[in-house]
């Protein structure tokens, strides 16, 4: 056996599974909470020195917008405009954010996060649900343009 660099520990199944968070298209991998669009408090507190008042943009990118996709650029990309399924925001927010404290926010800060960024962007309604259940069956404007390199794994 090659000689390793000796970097780093050994990590047993606990720690393997506490890291084995991510969800899919289908929303295979979601916990078990739900919440209604009432994430505009916890927005407030935990992303809006980031993402503006009411998630319309600041240092980081707007998360509410109405641009309509013209071309390729980057920054034209929203998540209404672009973003293929809604399980992908709650991926993205339960993994990464807040940038300064990734992964601090529970199951149901996070639904209520993806829910309301949702309902800001007319999505879903303001009374809508979001749970294992419903959030996959969000249909994003944009899902239909991504050509899917193996359908047969989602």
């Amino acid at each position: 056996m090659a000689e390793t660099p000796h970097l780093g520990k050994p990590l047993d199944e606990a720690a393997i599974a506490n890291w084995d968070i991510s969800i899919l298209p289908d929303g295979t991998g979601l916990p078990k909470a739900a919440a209604r669009p009432r994430g505009a408090v916890i927005f407030a507190e935990k992303c809006s020195a980031c993402h503006g008042d009411n998630a319309k943009g600041g240092v980081a990118v707007a998360l509410v917008n109405d641009r309509k996709l013209d071309g390729i650029s980057a920054s034209q990309k929203t998540i209404k405009n672009f973003w293929p399924y809604a399980t992908t925001i709650f991926d993205f927010i339960r993994s990464a954010m807040p940038f300064t404290a990734s992964r601090s926010l529970s199951d149901d800060e996070v639904y209520a996060l993806t829910a309301y960024i949702l309902a800001e962007n007319k999505l879903i309604d303001a009374k809508d649900t979001i749970n294992a259940e419903t959030l996959p069956k969000v249909k994003m404007p944009n899902r239909d343009n991504f050509i899917i390199r193996f359908p047969d794994r989602i």
